[in-house]
């Protein structure tokens, strides 16, 4: 998907929520971009969950609080509408689908800045379902982001794996490719790159779905 495209969706859709209820747009935006910076740097001492709604309810006091469910609805219910904002393609599922068939085990390594709700919808607008997979990082469950190595080694200790049987495909050159560090293997998924820094990409393996699932087939020694 284009990221700049669904942010800008999203937040239209959120503000619509939150404006009877007292939240003016552009406050607002600040807010949640404020609120995931918390979640960036957080240290593992709290989930990203409670370093955002910390966070978010310095900004607007025992409110924020207060008006939790209203966000919780949100998501469970206005924020389906954000499916419109993103692109789909056969071959993300097809490419599970694979590693699932020849036993591989599958995380879901999404940056953890979304409630669990909205993170499953997304994998459902993918064509996936959240079992799929063995495990997916949500703000409720692990206390660090992308690309704090601490969050590749906390999905490591769950898992009880090392790096270097792993394999990390992302579209992300900061966030996703920053796992070789501790000796993973990356993929560089060049379908809607994410390069605001615009590093060369050669160093890393990389290119679309069908060039990804060639290099899974070789790396995997997948038949």
């Amino acid at each position: 998907m284009d990221q700049d495209a669904f942010t800008r969706g999203y937040f239209k859709l959120l503000a619509k929520k939150l404006i009877p209820h007292g939240y003016e747009p552009e406050k607002l935006v600040k807010a949640i971009w404020h609120g995931t910076a918390a979640m960036v740097r957080n240290d593992g001492s709290c989930t990203n969950e409670d370093a955002f709604w910390n966070d978010f309810a310095n900004l607007y006091g025992p409110k924020a609080h207060a008006d939790r469910p209203l966000f919780e609805e949100f998501y469970a219910v206005d924020f389906q509408e954000a499916k419109a904002f993103c692109g789909f393609t056969k071959a993300a599922s097809e490419t599970v689908a694979m590693l699932k068939s020849a036993g591989i085990r599958v995380a879901l390594a999404t940056n953890p800045i979304f409630p669990a709700v909205a993170t499953e919808s997304r994998i459902r607008w993918a064509g996936l379902r959240p079992e799929d997979f063995e495990l997916c990082t949500t703000y409720e469950n692990i206390g660090s982001c992308k690309p704090n190595l601490a969050y590749y080694l906390e999905i490591l200790r769950r898992m009880d794996l090392e790096a270097k049987d792993c394999i990390m495909v992302g579209n992300d050159v900061r966030e996703d490719m920053v796992a070789g560090q501790l000796g993973m293997r990356t993929f560089l998924l060049t379908d809607c790159v994410i390069n605001p820094e615009d590093r060369p990409t050669d160093q890393w393996p990389h290119g679309d779905f069908a060039a990804l699932q060639g290099y899974l087939k070789e790396e995997l020694d997948l038949c």
